[in-house]
Parts: C-alpha cells; sequence; structure tokens
C-alpha cells in the first residue's frame, strides 16, 4: 500500500514518524508535517485541505494525526465512492486512540487502524456493525481474496441479512477454506454469493456475484510505443478471450522494459503492478511457447509476453497475439479463497 501519515502538532510529528517507521517495511509511506512541525524525513505543507486535495487520491490510505474533526473536513470534499476512496484514519496526537473514519472495508481502513493501534499501543474505535459484531462482511472478504464486486447493493443486503441472522449460501468455482458459519453451501437461500468468473450466475434470489481479480497480461513491446496503442492492443486481446478489463491484477514484461514510458502509463491507467522479469529468468519459463529468433536477437529471450506471463505465475490460456508494434499474451493465476483472510 501506498500510505500518507499528516501530521499538525509536535506530539503529532513524533508519533507520525513511529508510525511511519513501523509501516514502512510492507508498505511505502509518506510523512507530511506542518511547517512548524516538521523534520528532515517529512514534507511539509502549509494547508492541510490544499495538501489532502494534492494526495487524496494518490495513496491508498491517509492516516491523519491530529483532531477528528480536522481530517473529516479535509477529506470530505474528495469523497467519491467506498469501492475508490482511500483508507482514511484519524489518531490522536497523544495516540490513545485509533479511528477508522472511511473506507472501512474496502479500503482496508479497520484492518489498518487495528495494526496500527496494536504498534503503538493504542484502542483501534471500529464502528462498523459487522466487524463489531463478528460476523461475516461480504466486501472485507472479496477485497482481502482479489475478488471483484459485482453489485454493492447485494453486499448491503447480505450483510444486512448476516446481522439479522439470516444464513447466507455460497455457490464457489473455487476452493474454500475456513468457511464462516453464517454462510452454507446448496441451494434454498434467500441471499448468497456466488464466486465464478461468470457474473451471470445467479444461484440466489440476492446473489452478489464475485468474480476473480487474477489475470496476467504479458505484454512485449518496441520502443517508444505509446500507451493507446498498448492499450487497444491489450483491450483488444481480453475482448477476444471473453475477459472483462477489470480482471486484470498484472502486466508482465522483461525487465529491459522496466521503464518503457507508454507501459508505465498503462499500468498507472489500470491501477497495476508492472512484474518484470531478466532474460535468463523467461528463458527457464516452463511451457511450450512461440519463439522469434528477432526478439532472442535484442533481448535475450525468444517470446517476451509469453513467458513473462507464465514467469508472474500464471496459466498461459490465450497466447501471442501480435498489433501495432505490441506483443501480448494472457495468464490466470490460481484462486484459492480462504475466509479468514486479511485485507493487509
Amino acid at each position: 500500500m501506498n500510505i500518507a501519515v499528516i501530521s499538525v502538532t509536535e506530539n503529532g510529528r513524533i508519533l507520525s514518524r513511529r508510525i511511519a517507521a513501523f509501516l514502512g517495511g510492507p508498505h511505502i509511506v509518506g510523512r507530511f508535517c506542518f511547517r512548524t512541525h516538521y523534520d528532515t524525513d517529512s514534507e511539509r505543507f502549509d494547508d492541510i485541505h490544499l495538501l489532502t486535495q494534492k494526495i487524496f487520491s494518490k495513496y491508498d490510505a491517509l492516516i491523519f494525526v491530529c483532531a477528528c474533526g480536522i481530517a473529516v473536513r479535509a477529506a470530505a470534499p474528495h469523497i467519491y465512492s467506498k469501492l475508490s476512496d482511500p483508507a482514511v484514519i484519524v489518531v490522536d496526537d497523544t495516540g490513545k486512540f485509533v479511528i477508522p473514519v472511511l473506507s472501512g472495508h474496502l479500503g482496508g481502513a479497520n484492518r489498518l487502524s487495528e495494526i496500527v493501534a496494536s504498534e503503538i499501543g493504542a484502542v483501534p474505535v471500529i464502528t462498523t456493525a459487522t466487524d463489531i459484531g463478528g460476523k461475516f462482511s461480504p466486501d472485507s472478504f472479496a477485497k482481502a481474496n482479489g475478488l471483484i464486486i459485482s453489485d454493492m447493493s447485494a453486499a448491503k443486503e447480505i450483510a444486512s441479512a448476516v446481522l439479522d441472522g439470516e444464513t447466507a449460501g455460497l455457490f464457489s468455482e473455487y476452493p474454500c477454506s475456513n468457511i464462516p458459519g453464517e454462510l452454507s453451501a446448496g441451494a434454498g437461500f434467500r441471499t448468497g454469493i456466488c464466486i465464478s468468473p461468470d457474473r451471470s450466475k445467479k444461484p440466489f434470489p440476492v446473489t452478489l456475484n464475485l468474480v476473480p481479480r487474477n489475470i496476467i497480461v504479458g505484454i512485449g513491446c518496441k520502443r517508444g510505443t505509446s500507451c493507446g496503442r498498448i492499450d487497444a492492443h491489450v483491450m483488444h486481446c481480453l475482448e477476444t478471450a471473453g475477459i472483462d478489463a477489470d480482471r486484470i491484477c498484472a502486466a508482465a514484461t522483461i525487465d529491459i522494459k522496466s521503464d518503457e514510458t507508454g507501459l508505465l502509463e498503462f499500468c498507472r491507467n489500470r491501477s497495476v503492478r508492472l512484474l518484470t522479469f531478466s532474460s535468463g529468468e523467461l528463458m527457464q519459463a516452463r511451457g511450450s511457447f512461440s519463439h522469434s529468433d528477432f526478439v532472442q536477437k535484442n533481448t535475450g529471450a525468444d517470446n517476451v509476453c509469453e513467458r513473462s506471463a507464465v514467469c508472474a505465475g500464471g496459466r498461459l490460456f490465450f497466447p501471442k497475439t501480435a498489433g501495432n508494434g505490441v506483443t501480448a499474451a494472457l495468464a490466470e493465476l490460481p484462486v484459492t479463497i480462504d475466509f479468514e483472510r486479511k485485507i493487509l
């Protein structure tokens, strides 16, 4: 996660430094301190409203070390949707309480608050009903397992039913573990979740379709190829294969393309990671791949798109397709569903 830690007071600065140091191992952390209380490891700001406007869409989580009202007023003008808003968390500058105020489930604010509170010895103030009651939360579960929520209204209805003591159904095309007591496999339930790449399946009157985000796109391209050309070719491949674009979880290529501007822009626009592999790693990939003497002469690997998709852990199901200076191949990551998996 990309996490911003924002402080206003001197106590807040000290605490923000501690939080950033703790989170900085597994996550990318930026610190922002008010101009009268900053240090050399932080970026100074003059206006918290302008700062929040600048960084709101650039970070996965914003941790405000200040009064709750300050944080709420700074974030409020930029709130759009729980599907896309970052996690917003408030920590008082004495470190007594950690409060998730926005995107508790999908954004991971609840879980991140628990982690921060545990580190600094604070009390996490969780207010979402499913978490308080220890009940199954469809959106938290989906986020933790890399599943796309197709219908938030269905997710809310299932969460409400579970809170009322109603059992929800479960249909999954993938192996599941640690299934909670609130869910039961089989038909005959009013509400239920369906874990499948087929969004049209409706095994329950109220069905929440959860689709795995597990498609790797292997990409090769000529130097200087534009983002538009890369995107157009990848979308053509996905359409041909009958795969929705939101199922892409990562792009893969050879390491000499790690600075390719068009490819990097494609990944930013599609909110996916770029995974790169050396020519030696690509040539060690197991499977049957198309061969190009020209590509091998120039890169050291006889195929970039297919081999990189497989090196990323995928099973190749859509082979190399070329067009407009771009080659692309599609691979599918294995899916295992664990109902106890956490977001962070």
